[in-house]
């Protein structure tokens, strides 16, 4: 079925860490997206941060996500993106349709299989194996789902078992929150992943170790791929993004429109550095 037929949107993903370590803080700068303009505000998931580990103040998303419902009204807000393997489903299930309900139908979760340096998993006797972790979203993505049904819901798997269980009460949104999956591209397996469900979350990383936003051909492959497995006809959102090229405000308008272009309903930016920076940043609003 088609998908990134739609208006771009703009979000920012916040760190979880240095002055975002502070839930205060990251609930003031949900209210400043939402005053400045942006569609949604998503927060990252780490236990340790691993841009230094051990050396930052590092948040709760869960108690962040909760302020920053409490603190705005319309922006959307969301994980951006949580590593599934490493929570039990049915704890995420349960918190995310709280958060959905408290936000009157604002959420979106992201998930992930998370980074492979993170002190998180490494450090805590979490599983580390990429296939082990993506059964283990696999089956949690099912559980979630599943529960969020609100109707009596079993489950039998390698990693996960449940015995007809009811969650009350279920999201707000219907059928269910939305659910975006993220990764990397050209890696075709996060992709494929996505066209299960409800949006795409991805970015570019080469050969070297190095990333980036996705370029317009890499967005045309990402939409091609998961056009030809889905066959849900609802609305499918691809978001792409980094870090902007607010040294060349034309660049960065280009860039944007060529996203927009290739498919992507989304562009999210990464919004990092001082407090100041990034509320500086914030009230600046999107690059409509």
């Amino acid at each position: 079925m088609p998908v990134g037929k739609f208006a771009m949107r703009h979000a920012i993903t916040l760190p979880i860490a240095g002055p975002c370590g502070d839930v205060r803080f990251v609930a003031e700068m949900a209210r400043v997206a939402e005053d400045a303009g942006w569609d949604a505000v998503f927060i990252e998931d780490y236990i340790v941060h691993h841009l230094a580990p051990g050396q930052l103040p590092v948040c709760d998303p869960w108690i962040a996500l909760t302020a920053m419902a409490l603190a705005t009204s319309r922006v959307r807000l969301g994980t951006g993106v949580t590593p599934l393997s490493r929570r039990r489903p049915w704890k995420v299930a349960r918190e995310m349709a709280t958060l959905d309900q408290l936000s009157n139908g604002r959420m979106i979760l992201g998930v992930g299989l998370g980074d492979l340096n993170d002190w998180g998993f490494a450090r805590t006797g979490e599983v580390t194996n990429d296939k082990d972790r993506a059964e283990l979203l696999d089956e949690g993505l099912d559980v979630i789902a599943g529960l969020w049904s609100g109707k009596p819901f079993s489950y039998k798997g390698r990693h996960y078992n449940i015995s007809d269980m009811t969650f009350l009460p279920t999201p707000v949104q219907t059928p269910r929150m939305p659910i975006w999956v993220g990764g990397t591209w050209p890696h075709k397996r996060p992709a494929l992943r996505a066209a299960r469900w409800d949006g795409y979350m991805g970015y570019r990383v080469y050969s070297d170790g190095t990333q980036s936003a996705l370029a317009p051909d890499d967005i045309a492959a990402v939409k091609k791929l998961i056009e030809s497995k889905r066959t849900d006809s609802t609305p499918f959102d691809i978001c792409v993004g980094g870090y902007p090229r607010m040294d060349d405000a034309a660049a960065y308008r280009r860039q944007l429109d060529d996203a927009s272009a290739a498919g992507a309903t989304w562009w999210n930016e990464y919004v990092i550095g001082a407090a100041d920076d990034i509320r500086k940043r914030i009230a600046g609003g999107p690059p409509r």
